[in-house]
């Protein structure tokens, strides 16, 4: 089996490739269509996935979505439909600025104010790294997290311990680490 890693969105992406690059998960990047995981929403619209796809050869890819809007139903092209033979969903609702809010002893303070402010626009108030404000920027959590997966490790393990529940059919990125 290989599996297919669709990202919502950049710093999605860039979290995965941390944990691929430090050996956190329960698979490795051999496991990986393309060995990589990619940065898209949909499978008819990345030329690199549609490749990736294309070149392998067996017919047991699982789908693993990961971002924070799992609203959007994947939509697998008639070509695809027997390559692949599952999809998962990987939440990280209600925004991934809630590992650098865990990871910053920042939770008790968000939850004062969360009613009227997202994670991004608490983040970009309230968080300092290396004397850089967040910026939602990718090089942002590269910086953050980029020398120290423990950290981030934590603090996705934290995620799924204080979030209670999502829906029935998505999963938590803590559900990946080893």
């Amino acid at each position: 089996m290989k599996r297919l890693i669709m990202c919502e969105g950049p710093n999605e992406l860039k979290v995965m490739n941390i944990l691929l690059e430090n050996d956190a998960l329960i698979f490795t990047e051999d496991d990986l269509l393309g060995l990589t995981a990619y940065h898209a929403r949909q499978i008819k619209s990345s030329t690199q996935v549609r490749t990736a796809l294309n070149l392998y050869p067996g017919n047991d890819v699982l789908v693993m979505r990961v971002g924070d809007k799992q609203t959007d139903k994947l939509t697998i092209p008639a070509d695809y439909k027997e390559k692949i033979t599952g999809i998962e969903k990987y939440c990280t609702m209600p925004e991934l600025e809630m590992l650098l809010i865990i990871s910053e002893g920042l939770v008790r303070e968000y939850e004062k104010v969360k009613s009227g402010t997202d994670p991004k626009d608490f983040a970009k108030a309230n968080i300092v790294y290396n004397r850089k404000r967040y910026d939602n920027s990718t090089q942002f959590f590269e910086d953050y997290y980029g020398g120290d997966c423990e950290k981030l490790i934590a603090a996705i393990r934290e995620y799924k311990r204080i979030k209670g529940s999502h829906k029935k059919d998505e999963l938590y990125l803590a559900d990946l680490l080893k």
